[in-house]
């Protein structure tokens, strides 16, 4: 999946692919299996408002799955 932008851009069956891969992650990780899903692979990410629980959640579990994430305050970008 390249963008996500919306859940209502998701059928039921992606949907239900992403809980169940969620949820294998977490045992996974529970169990102290590191995994590099996300190896090499970056997360751009612009909140149309401020929201710190939502960007450190990202960014956590980017780090978790070995990926990177960036954030892009609307002061930083240029944008139209």
């Amino acid at each position: 999946m390249k963008h996500l932008i919306s859940m209502a851009d998701l059928s039921n069956e992606e949907i239900i692919e992403l809980l169940d891969m969620a949820e294998d992650l977490k045992e996974k990780r529970l169990r102290g299996k590191v995994t590099d899903l996300l190896k090499n692979k970056s997360l751009a990410m612009i909140f149309e408002k401020s929201s710190t629980r939502t960007r450190v959640s990202f960014e956590a579990g980017m780090a978790d799955l070995g990926g990177h994430a960036l954030y892009l305050n609307y002061r930083d970008i240029q944008i139209g």
